[in-house]
């Protein structure tokens, strides 16, 4: 596995940690009939070129690359070896995959996000700020090199919410803080945090700095909020690894990543901290409440 994140995340872990349950419970068991091999990459992308080549040297079975940073990185280092990939945006795009019904290569998968997801991020702003006129768009355009598909699909949905959309790269911890403690100098200002390696590994900087600054913010996972964020909308990201071990499995018994069709996201998830929008000044409209799929009190 080729890891965008760090070891000591409990988040990554427990990702980890569904993929191996599902791999059990398809009869793979680590230490018995299979050996897994972790790079991780902890969100610095000159670490991922130097890690796909130490797994590829190791000739393994299979690979399970996390990101589209890590997918691209192995798809430079083998064209032999198969590859599941979890996390990934646009794979055709990236190069990753010739058609999503028919891979035909070493590659396959399954797509994290879709960009048109960005129209609803900035409804949900709208809807728990309506005085909001401006948007920061946070990632970092080292670890996400799909970057542009998400900003362009910010910027084509925002004037429908009369919303100024500001692409807002930033790719450590001293660069986030600087971005959202400028950003948030101006009134009526919110925050879309774009799923990304930097931005996870760096979650509990952007919630405080979110907070502090009285800027509503909308994540793209569920354990920002959970974390102490206001609110999220995106895909089931256990789902996403328990589904990428039945590939794997898939792959164990015979099947060539090219018969295996690259997979949407099919299962999504909205959680919102009612404590959170308390000690911003906002109340949650009852629409979204009972819409979500969490809410912590």
């Amino acid at each position: 596995m080729l890891l965008a994140g760090s070891e000591d995340d409990p988040i990554v872990r427990a990702y980890i940690a569904a993929l191996r349950q599902e791999l059990e419970q398809l009869g793979w068991i680590e230490g018995r009939n299979i050996k897994v091999d972790y790079r991780w990459a902890r969100a610095d992308a000159d670490r991922f070129p130097v890690l796909a080549k130490e797994l590829v040297a190791l000739q393994p079975d299979v690979i399970v690359a996390v990101t589209t940073t890590a997918a691209i990185a192995l798809k430079r280092e083998t064209t032999g070896i198969p590859v599941v990939f979890v996390n990934v945006v646009d794979p055709i795009g990236s190069g990753l995959v010739a058609s999503l019904a028919r891979p035909s290569g070493n590659f396959t998968g399954f797509i994290h996000f879709e960009p048109s997801m960005a129209s609803k991020w900035l409804e949900m702003l709208k809807q728990v700020a309506p005085p909001l006129t401006r948007v920061a768009i946070l990632y970092s355009d080292k670890t996400l090199p799909s970057h542009g598909l998400y900003v362009r699909a910010v910027e084509a949905a925002a004037p429908s919410f009369a919303i100024l959309p500001i692409a807002t790269p930033a790719n450590d911890a001293a660069e986030i803080e600087r971005a959202i403690d400028a950003f948030a100098r101006e009134p009526n200002s919110g925050l879309i945090v774009l799923p990304d390696a930097t931005p996870v590994v760096n979650r509990d900087l952007i919630i405080t700095h979110a907070g502090r600054n009285h800027l509503p913010a909308v994540y793209p996972f569920g354990f920002f909020v959970r974390d102490g964020g206001l609110m999220s909308y995106g895909v089931d990201a256990i789902d996403r690894y328990r589904q990428a071990a039945s590939y794997v499995d898939r792959i164990l018994k015979g099947a060539k990543p090219a018969d295996l069709p690259v997979q949407m996201p099919n299962k999504f998830e909205l959680v919102i901290n009612l404590k959170a929008a308390k000690a911003l000044g906002l109340t949650i409209p009852q629409s979204l409440l009972v819409r979500a799929d969490e809410v912590i009190e």
